[in-house]
């Protein structure tokens, strides 16, 4: 049966819950959350007084780890410690507290008035608190104390909205259970909302997030129109480099058009006179093969 699994690991945490609550009794344990991951099982206790439950340099917290491991069975526990925000409103706590209270031989009566006086002025809103048994002392019969203020639901789905807690006192005269159900100050009960205050706030949700999406939009368009303006003097800015450029460029092209010429008629000059000498040189030498020429006519000449 699969019911079977379900039963033996609320069993497995309702030991766990026992054995942490008497070894955690001075910090104020009200409960604790298993996660179970695939490497490590995380166990979050939620505690009034963490410094008690942690101990020095952490030495409770390994030893609850080891003994959780071995005794209790759990895969690689990790203990995690939650801090209570508000005592003053949780049941389990405040329900311990009176049993030990009461035990310790306070009247029942004044702790449960005073009691209640600081749930309400923590912004509860409603408190029941049931005393059960040997209230009056020896010789008396067991009775029933119940002592509520403000609004409290006891029936139905939205009794789950109540935070509630039993305890149990033994003192000499005789065991005295103790019931405490306490509304928090951020419950919301459906009967008790208004559908005409719940349109009105979304209306009002709705103006107020129609006028930020006006704003944001006025924004957007405001930063569109400054990143443009300064574009638009970036693209100035950059054409008139551009032309800077463009007319340095066209200087240097124009310089070195000029030096170019100035080069090629040097060149040619150049070239001129050295067609000029090699000319000069050519006739020379023509003249001077004529003058052999003829200087050897005139020899031939005067042989015969």
């Amino acid at each position: 049966m699969k019911e079977r699994i379900f039963i033996t690991k609320n069993k497995h945490k309702m030991e766990l819950e026992d054995y942490l609550a008497s070894k955690l009794e001075r910090a104020g344990f009200c409960g604790l959350d298993i996660i179970k991951t695939p490497l490590v099982t995380r166990i979050v206790l939620h505690v009034a007084k963490p410094g008690l439950a942690i101990g020095k340099s952490g030495a409770t917290i390994k030893e609850l780890t080891e003994k959780i491991a071995t005794e209790h069975k759990i895969d690689n526990p990790q203990i995690e410690i939650q801090e209570i925000k508000a005592p003053n409103l949780n049941a389990t706590i405040l329900s311990k507290k009176m049993a030990s209270m009461i035990e310790g031989g306070f009247s029942w009566r004044s702790i449960s008035y005073r009691m209640i006086k600081d749930i309400m002025s923590a912004g509860a809103q409603g408190v029941e608190l049931v005393i059960k048994g040997k209230l009056s002392g020896k010789g008396g019969r067991k009775r029933k104390q119940r002592i509520a203020i403000g609004y409290l639901k006891k029936r139905g789905y939205q009794s789950r909205y109540v935070d509630k807690a039993k305890a149990a006192a033994y003192p000499k005269a005789g065991a005295i259970g103790i019931t405490l159900s306490i509304i928090h100050p951020d419950v919301i009960f459906p009967d008790k909302i208004d559908v005409n205050e719940v349109i009105k706030n979304s209306r009002k949700v709705k103006e107020e997030i129609k006028e930020q999406k006006e704003e944001i939009e006025e924004k957007i368009k405001e930063e569109i129109e400054d990143v443009k303006e300064k574009a638009e003097e970036i693209v100035e800015e950059i054409k008139e480099k551009v032309e800077e450029v463009d007319d340095d460029v066209k200087d240097k092209l124009k310089h070195e058009d000029k030096e170019k010429k100035k080069d090629t008629k040097k060149n040619n000059e150049e070239k001129d006179k050295k067609e000029t000498i090699k000319d000069k040189k050519s006739e020379k030498e023509h003249k001077q093969k004529e003058e052999k020429k003829d200087d050897k006519v005139k020899e031939e000449v005067k042989k015969e």
